[in-house]
């Protein structure tokens, strides 16, 4: 059975990252993705990779909940690790047939691809179970405040990422249902080739796209009965507080960007 999908769900917690502002962990993810790519070597991932799993421990958050909420994505990160081992040039090659080869230049630069994926989706999902979507839309429009001095749509622009969010993990259980539903009609999703297997899909993604709609329907109802009005002149009942550990969290990161930098090859 498809496993369910955790990025956009949150989870309750009082921990040190539950409890951090927003504003901090949604920079620090960015940080995070952007200095990842200055890895390129096996002792700057094995820094990444210990900072990670530090992030999860102060997270109180299992490790295989991260592990399981990855499944769902497991084939694409394989699909692309595949391109980068059969495509990559260079190296000593051990197989070669047509346009593909291996070598282990390719083999190394998949591992370092497949790492990279790895360690952005535990990063993203992280920032999503320890912050509840309206925090997230509160974060999102304060990061955005200086761009309204170019009529930028910032109260839009936090909106639409918010519920987009909340759609991910919805979707998911919608796919999930739709699956059950078919399977008991006897569709086996796993039966024959590949061609097969994308074509017994198609089924699934007229009534997926038919639920969405009518749950985004059903939204802008609920939010046009409710009087919502996107407006600079909204107060906020939630305040943001920037506190001691935010920028404790934030020297952190620049320190870990310095040392990507000093031990990369």
């Amino acid at each position: 059975m498809m496993g369910k999908m955790i990025i956009g769900r949150y989870l309750p917690g009082n921990s040190i990252i539950h409890q951090l502002d927003p504003r901090c962990k949604f920079i620090a993810t960015f940080i995070f993705v952007a200095i990842v790519f200055l890895a390129n070597n096996w002792l700057t991932y094995l820094i990444l990779s210990i900072f990670v799993l530090v992030a999860v421990a102060f997270s109180q958050v299992s490790l295989g909940f991260f592990i399981r909420g990855i499944r769902p994505m497991i084939f694409l990160i394989l699909f692309t690790v595949a391109l980068q081992v059969l495509f990559t040039p260079g190296g000593q090659p051990f197989w070669q047939w047509w346009i593909f080869s291996l070598s282990n230049l390719s083999i190394k630069n998949g591992i370092f691809i497949f790492m990279r994926f790895l360690l952005i989706i535990l990063i993203s999902t992280l920032l999503t179970i320890t912050t509840t979507p309206l925090q997230m839309s509160d974060a999102v429009g304060a990061i955005l405040k200086p761009l309204k001095v170019m009529h930028f749509p910032v109260e839009e622009v936090a909106l639409m990422l918010s519920i987009a969010l909340q759609f991910i993990p919805l979707l998911s259980d919608e796919t999930t249902k739709i699956m059950n539903a078919q399977r008991a009609r006897g569709v086996d999703f796993g039966d024959g080739n590949l061609f097969q297997q994308l074509k017994a899909i198609v089924p699934i993604l007229i009534p997926l796209f038919v639920s969405s709609f009518n749950i985004a329907y059903d939204l802008s109802i609920a939010m046009e009965s409710r009087g919502y009005q996107s407006s600079s002149h909204r107060s906020k009942y939630r305040q943001l507080h920037w506190q001691g550990a935010d920028s404790l969290v934030i020297l952190l990161f620049i320190v870990l960007t310095i040392l990507l930098i000093i031990f990369r090859s």
